[in-house]
C-alpha cells in the first residue's frame, strides 16, 4: 500500500480533538497526523464558495435544489435524452441561469465522453445507474453532496483555472479519499464528470475537476463580451474577476482588428498567449491541493479561539489518485512527474496525449518487428496528418463503406475537394503517383510511416471530414506559439459561418455556448475560417488557396503549419527566414511551446495503469502510449509501476461508436477505464498486484451496420491477472514488444 491509512478508531478519536497541537499516530509505520495547522488555501486560489447539490430524484434540474452531483439532476435517463435532441432547455434562451448552465454543462461533457446508446452500453455496463462492480443497481444515479468552486491564476488575472471539489453525502471520513480529474480535450471543468467523476463519487470519494487552463472560454471581439466562471456571459468589464477568458488586446487594437476582420472570435485554449498545456501538471496538482482544503474546510475541527478550520486531511493520510482520459491522461501523467511532494498515490491515464521529450535510447516494436516511427510530438504527426489525411482517405485500403457514415461525417460529398488536394500535394512533389488512386495511397503511406498503423486506414476519412487535425493545428500552434488572435496565424481565425463564410453568432448561440461548446473550433458554436481564401473569408474545408486557386481544404494552411513545427518550407525544404510564411521567429516560438508540454518519463515509481485503443486515429499509439511505456521504462529502468494496457477494437471516441458502421467495429473503452480505476483502488488500498501490460483482445458486435446487436460484457473481457504469452506486453532489450 503507497500510504499508511488512519483506522476506523483513531479518525473517530482525532475528528473529537479541538486542541491546536495535538497529534495522534498511526497504528502502521510511525506516520502521525498533525492538527497544530491552519487549513489555508493553495497559492494562487481564490475561493467562490460551496454549493449544495442534494437532489434524490429528478425532476427541477434547473435549480440548484433540483440537482446533484454526478448528473445535475437528469439522472440516467435525463443524461442520455434525445428528446430533446441535445440539452435541456433553458427557461429564457437569452439568459440562462448559472444553474440552468451548470444542468447543460454536466450533460453535455457527459454525453461528450461516452456512447449513451443503450446498445452500446450505456446504462448496462456504464453510466450513473451502474455501481462499481458493473451491476445495475444505482436507479437514476444522483450523488447528492456539496461543490466548492475555486479559481486557480498566477497573479495576471489572465490564467484563470477553475476548479470544482465535489464531495458527495457518501464521503467517508473514515476512508478519505479523494480522484483527480482534470478534463479531456479542450473541455471546461465537468470535462471529466463522466470517466473520474463518475468512478470518484460511487466511491465515496470527493473529486477535484479542473479545467485546467482550458474549457469554453469563448471571447467575442465584436461586443467585447466573455464567459463568467459559470457559463453565463456578460461584457468583459461587467465579468471583472469571474471572467473565464478575455484576449489580451486593448479596445484600440480590437477595433483595428474588428474592422478587418468583423465576427470573429477567440477561444481559451488557442488565444489566451500562456500556453495551457505547459501546466496541465500543476494544475492538476493544485486541484488536488483545493480538494483537501475543501474537505478540511468541510469535516475538519476549528483551531481554538479561531474562526479557522485545522487541517485534518493531508497527503500523508487521504488516497489520491489522478485519472482522466486524452488530454487529461497527458495531464495525470505530467502531474506524477511534477509532484515533488507525494500528493498523488496513484495515476490512471486513458489514451493519453503521452509525449515523450525524446525518441533516443528507447524503440517500439510490434510483432518483434520495429514500428516505422515512434515518439513524435503531437504538432508534428497532426500538422502531417493535416496535410495528407484528406488524400489518403480517397486510398482504396482506407475505404469506409458504410453509406450512413459517410452521410453523416464522410466526405463522399467533398470527394471532388479531396481529389483536389491529392492533385495539388503531388503538383507540389509532396505525394507521388499520376492517378488519385496512387496518390491517396501514397499519402496514407506517409501517414504510415509517420505512426498510424493499418488499425487506422478506415478512420481517416470521418476524422478528417470532422475537422480534427485542421481544428487542432488551428488551435495548438496558436497555444503553443502564445499567438494573439490579431495575428491571424497561418491566415486562419475563428468565427461562426452562415453559408460557408464568418457571420455573427446568433445571439441564443453566443448565450448557450458554454454548454453545448467543447473548447475546440469544431463548429459548435465557431468555426475555423481560412481568412485568405481566394474570394473571400471561407470555412476551411471550402477554402481555395491562393497558391492553387481550387478548393482544396485550405492546403496553403496546411502548408504553413507544418511549416510552423518544421523550421522549413514544407515544399522546397528552405530554412524559414524573417520574411518567409511563416516566418523564422513564429517558427522558433511554436517549436518552443512544443518543448515546454513534453513529458520526461520519471512517474517517481507511482503504481500507474494507462489505457489505449489500438484503433486510435487521433492520437496514433506508436506516437503516445507506447511509445511512453518505453520510455518510461528507459527512464525508471525496474522500478517503474506502469502497466499498458492495449485494447484491442476501441479507438479514440466512444461516442462514434453509436454510429453506423462503427457500432459494428468497435467496442467501448470507458469500460476498461472502469476496471482501472477499480484496479488501481485495490492496490493501493489492499495490495492488490495491478495487471500486467497485455493486450485485451476484445470481440466487436458485428452484424448490420446501423444495427448491430446489443453489447454484452463477453465483448468487453476483463484484464488478466496472468495474460497468455500472445497477449503480454513485454520488453525486447530497451523497446517495448506490443504482440499482434
Amino acid at each position: 500500500m503507497h500510504k499508511n491509512f488512519e483506522s476506523r478508531a483513531m479518525n473517530t478519536l482525532a475528528a473529537s480533538l479541538t486542541m491546536v497541537g495535538a497529534t495522534l499516530l498511526t497504528g502502521c509505520g510511525g506516520s502521525s497526523i498533525s492538527y497544530d495547522d491552519v487549513n489555508v488555501l493553495p497559492g494562487g486560489v481564490t475561493e467562490l464558495g460551496a454549493k449544495a447539490y442534494r437532489a434524490t430524484a429528478t425532476g427541477a434540474a434547473s435549480t440548484a435544489a433540483g440537482q446533484d452531483l454526478l448528473t445535475a439532476g437528469l439522472g440516467k435517463s435525463g443524461i442520455a435524452s434525445t428528446a430533446p435532441a441535445t440539452l435541456a432547455a433553458f427557461v429564457d434562451p437569452a439568459n440562462p441561469t448559472a444553474d440552468e448552465m451548470r444542468r447543460n454543462t454536466i450533460q453535455s461533457n457527459y454525453r461528450g465522453l461516452v456512447d449513451n446508446t443503450a446498445n452500446g452500453g450505456y446504462g448496462v455496463l456504464y453510466g450513473p445507474n451502474i455501481d462499481l462492480a458493473g451491476k445495475s443497481t444505482l436507479g437514476e444515479g444522483l450523488v447528492p453532496g456539496l461543490e466548492y468552486v475555486g479559481v486557480l491564476d498566477d497573479g495576471t488575472g489572465r490564467k484563470r483555472v477553475t476548479m470544482a471539489v465535489q464531495i458527495p453525502d457518501s464521503f467517508d471520513v473514515n476512508a478519505p479519499c479523494v480522484v483527480v480529474g482534470p478534463s479531456s480535450g479542450s473541455r471546461g471543468v465537468y470535462g471529466a464528470i463522466a470517466t473520474a467523476g463518475d468512478w470518484g463519487l460511487k466511491r465515496g470519494c470527493a473529486v477535484a475537476l479542473t479545467d485546467a487552463g482550458k474549457g469554453m472560454g469563448l471571447y467575442d471581439l465584436t461586443d467585447d463580451t466573455v464567459h463568467r466562471i459559470d457559463g453565463t456571459r456578460a461584457t468583459r468589464t461587467a465579468a471583472g474577476t469571474l471572467s473565464n477568458f478575455a484576449a489580451n488586446l486593448t479596445d484600440a487594437a480590437r477595433t483595428v482588428f474588428n474592422a478587418a476582420f468583423p465576427n470573429r472570435v477567440a477561444l481559451k485554449q488557442a488565444h489566451s498567449q500562456l500556453n495551457p498545456e505547459k501546466d496541465w501538471g500543476n494544475d492538476t496538482l493544485s486541484a488536488a491541493s483545493y480538494a483537501l482544503y475543501a474537505l478540511n474546510q468541510q469535516y475538519a475541527p476549528y483551531a481554538p479561539g479561531s474562526t479557522a478550520k485545522t487541517r485534518r486531511f493531508n497527503a500523508a493520510n487521504t488516497l489520491v489518485i489522478a485519472a482522466s482520459v486524452s488530454n487529461g491522461g497527458a495531464a495525470v501523467l505530467r502531474a506524477a512527474e511534477q509532484d515533488t511532494t507525494g500528493l498523488i498515490d496513484g495515476v490512471v491515464a486513458g489514451e493519453p496525449s503521452a509525449q515523450p521529450s525524446s525518441t533516443n535510447g528507447y524503440g517500439v516494436q510490434v510483432g518483434g518487428v520495429p514500428a516505422a516511427a515512434y515518439g513524435k510530438s503531437l504538432m508534428d504527426y497532426f500538422t502531417i496528418a493535416n496535410l495528407y489525411q484528406p488524400c489518403a482517405a480517397l486510398a482504396p485500403a482506407a475505404a469506409l463503406t458504410e453509406v450512413s457514415v459517410y452521410n453523416y461525417i464522410g466526405l463522399t460529398a467533398q470527394t471532388t475537394t479531396a481529389t483536389n488536394r491529392c492533385t495539388q500535394l503531388a503538383a507540389k512533389g509532396l505525394v507521388a503517383g499520376t492517378t488519385t488512386a496512387d496518390q491517396a495511397t501514397n499519402a496514407l503511406a506517409k501517414l504510415r510511416a509517420a505512426g498510424w498503423t493499418s488499425d487506422n486506414d478506415t478512420m481517416h476519412n470521418a476524422h478528417y471530414a470532422l475537422g480534427n487535425a485542421v481544428i487542432i493545428s488551428m488551435m495548438y500552434t496558436n497555444a503553443y506559439g502564445r499567438v494573439s488572435v490579431a495575428d491571424n496565424l497561418c491566415g486562419m481565425s475563428a468565427a461562426a459561418a452562415v453559408a460557408g463564410a464568418p457571420a455573427a453568432m446568433a445571439a441564443n448561440t453566443k448565450a448557450a455556448s458554454f454548454a453545448i461548446g467543447n473548447g475546440t473550433v469544431n463548429g459548435t458554436p465557431a468555426s475555423v475560417i481560412y481568412n485568405d481564401s481566394v474570394g473571400g473569408a471561407k470555412v476551411w474545408n471550402l477554402g481555395v488557396s491562393p497558391s492553387t486557386g481550387v478548393a482544396d481544404f485550405s492546403l496553403d494552411a496546411a502548408l504553413c503549419q507544418r511549416a510552423l513545427f518544421s523550421g522549413a518550407d514544407t515544399v522546397t525544404g528552405a530554412a524559414l527566414t524573417a520574411t518567409s510564411t511563416p516566418t523564422k521567429v513564429q517558427s522558433d516560438a511554436v517549436r518552443a511551446g512544443v518543448a515546454e508540454v513534453l513529458l520526461n518519463g520519471n512517474l517517481r515509481g507511482k503504481p500507474t495503469l494507462m489505457l489505449a485503443g489500438r484503433s486510435d486515429a487521433l492520437l496514433p499509439i506508436n506516437n503516445s502510449e507506447r511509445a511512453y511505456a518505453a520510455y518510461n521504462r528507459s527512464v525508471e529502468g525496474a522500478s517503474s509501476k506502469l502497466s499498458y494496457i492495449e485494447v484491442a477494437n476501441a479507438q479514440h471516441f466512444d461516442t462514434f461508436n453509436s454510429l453506423s458502421g462503427f457500432d459494428t467495429r468497435f467496442v467501448p473503452l470507458h469500460t476498461y477505464f472502469v476496471q482501472a480505476m477499480n484496479a488501481m483502488y485495490a492496490n493501493l488500498k489492499s495490495g492488490v498486484a495491478l495487471p500486467p501490460s497485455q493486450v485485451v483482445r476484445t470481440t466487436p458486435r458485428g452484424g448490420v451496420a446501423g444495427a448491430a446487436p446489443a453489447i454484452t460484457a463477453a465483448n468487453v473481457p476483463a484484464f488478466s491477472t496472468t495474460p497468455a504469452a500472445a497477449d503480454l506486453i513485454g520488453y525486447a532489450g530497451t523497446s517495448v514488444n506490443v504482440p499482434n
